[in-house]
């Protein structure tokens, strides 16, 4: 076999074999200028295309440009870039010339940056212009050592003077590749370090078999590419797919995206529930042509199964849900065109091992909840500058969620919630997915969250808090409404003893919800 290069035998689960010298940007970047695609369009925005053989050149150039700053290799780039052209040549060209990109969360703050900087290691940084306000003081951590940091800006001056010829660094299948940090939904962000394999594992477990993704799509994802969620379908898969990602910079509101899928046409749109609840909400009062898209796909927090009826209803478009994480970096269980079931996650993706597992470390009975370990080729090898968290959660190829599951006896499994947002009710384990969702089924409801709170005997009970379609609509009356209808559809222990109306939830950058923060908002 050819070096840098993969073959594919079998079927679903395709057994993949990878060439002993294997740099993961060969097949995603310059396969496509032997397989004559070099003038087709890889990266679409609102000021140009960027060609495959224009990513190919920048890819190198960028490489040579990271190299000239005499970084060795392994040496760590943070990347806190807003999503556009140059992100691919960073990410790409720091793989290809054997450094390890490192995409962070671009709405941090300084505190969040210095912990960033520090605990990466990193030997540069390259911001977006927007983001130095926050980025620069951050870089007083790195006192001691050498941080080469620069704008993207200076970063293009850099590449527009350096060659575009770079030969891919040597490296195996196994071999570190990149990392993202966890988007802290439960506390301090840890780094999960990826292979070179991971990317193809990836691509062909999910993309390819469940979303047939391939040369003739266009993708939109309107969460950003720092998000692993993201940076697998918009940026990877979408490369190896020899398809197009579209690229837009700014906050995903639902005009935004609206306004980006009737000017670039894409056929595969990728969201998560929050934003599927606001673009319905706008829906009542514009019109928006979606006809392009061919399918949607939500991940980053459960789905639930009112909003999925109320999209389709509205649209006639399927949005498939499924779980993924920065640990496994792929959706691992997943919902299929050809085999749904609203209100759960789906099923295995062929590939992965599942179990759900109670609290003496062994399987539970279908059915019954616990929590979720997954093995598969995509799993982090190790958590960067982390060995104790890094023993704790992953012990081989198999992995510690950290999310509670049940499993149906037809194998649809379905979200419960974090493990430490379960909540035991009269000595009974209560998940507050189920609750949240029996509240969504209300038509005045938009989104709500659901935590512990303990009563005026200490004992822990399900408090609500709501956000309304409509704000004017919040009343006692509406509360006791909310409260019946659960009182309908949940066990008698299950309803919420609180409901709370708000304007907003606090949430990730990802879009999921912080319910430790409310948590802590309860006990406070």
């Amino acid at each position: 076999m050819r070096d840098h290069t993969f073959s594919i035998t079998g079927s679903a689960p395709q057994q993949i074999t990878f060439a002993a010298t294997f740099n993961v940007a060969v097949p995603h970047i310059d396969r496509h200028l032997d397989e004559g695609r070099g003038g087709k369009d890889a990266i679409r925005t609102a000021q140009g295309s960027v060609t495959y053989a224009q990513l190919a050149e920048n890819v190198n150039r960028g490489g040579n440009a990271l190299a000239a700053l005499e970084l060795k290799h392994g040496d760590r780039v943070l990347m806190v870039m807003k999503d556009c052209p140059e992100f691919f040549y960073v990410f790409w060209g720091a793989i290809k010339a054997g450094f390890v990109p490192v995409p962070v969360n671009t709405l941090f703050r300084a505190d969040d940056f210095r912990f960033l900087i520090s605990d990466s290691g990193c030997a540069a940084v390259v911001y977006s212009p927007e983001y130095g306000a926050e980025v620069t003081p951050a870089l007083d951590v790195a006192r001691g050592r050498t941080v080469h940091a620069m704008t993207t800006d200076d970063f293009l001056k850099r590449i527009a003077a350096a060659s575009p010829a770079l030969a891919p660094a040597p490296a195996s299948a196994d071999d570190d590749c990149f990392f993202m940090y966890s988007s802290g939904s439960t506390g301090t962000p840890k780094g999960a370090m990826h292979r070179h394999r991971d990317l193809i594992y990836a691509c062909v477990y999910h993309g390819w078999n469940n979303l047939k993704m391939n040369e003739r799509d266009i993708v939109f994802s309107a969460a950003k590419l720092f998000f692993a969620y993201a940076l697998i379908y918009a940026n990877t898969a979408t490369l190896l797919s020899g398809a197009t990602a579209v690229l837009v910079p700014d906050r995903p509101t639902p005009d935004m995206t609206f306004d980006a899928i009737e000017r670039f046409k894409p056929t595969l749109f990728f969201g998560v529930p929050t934003l599927y609840a606001a673009q319905l909400r706008a829906l009542e009062t514009r019109k928006a042509d979606i006809s392009s898209l061919r399918l949607c796909f939500s991940a980053g927090e459960a789905l639930p199964a009112e909003l999925y009826r109320r999209w389709k209803e509205k649209t006639r478009l399927t949005i498939l849900d499924g779980i993924g994480s920065t640990e496994i970096m792929a959706i691992f269980i997943s919902n299929h065109v050809d085999d749904l079931k609203p209100g759960t996650t789906g099923k295995p993706v062929p590939g992965y091992t599942l179990e759900i597992r109670g609290e003496d470390g062994k399987p539970v009975p279908p059915g019954e909840s616990g929590t979720l370990w997954v093995r598969g080729k995509t799993i982090a090898k190790y958590y960067w500058n982390n060995p104790e968290k890094t023993a704790e959660t992953i012990r081989g190829e198999w992995i510690n969620t950290g999310d509670t599951y049940t499993a149906d006896a037809d194998g649809y499994y379905t979200y419960g919630g974090r493990s430490d947002d379960m909540m035991k009710v009269g000595g009974i384990w209560c998940s507050p997915f189920e609750i949240e969702a029996k509240l969504m089924e209300h038509p005045k409801v938009l989104e709500a969250a659901v935590v512990a709170h303990a009563d005026s005997d200490k004992l822990i009970k399900p408090a609500a808090y709501v956000i309304l379609k409509n704000a004017a609509d919040a009343s006692e009356t509406l509360k006791r409404e909310c409260l019946d209808h659960c009182k309908k559809g949940l066990a008698p222990y299950k309803y919420p003893r609180w409901i709370e109306f708000v304007p907003e939830l606090p949430k990730t950058a990802t879009g999921k919800i912080q319910r430790f923060k409310l948590r802590q908002q309860e006990s406070a």
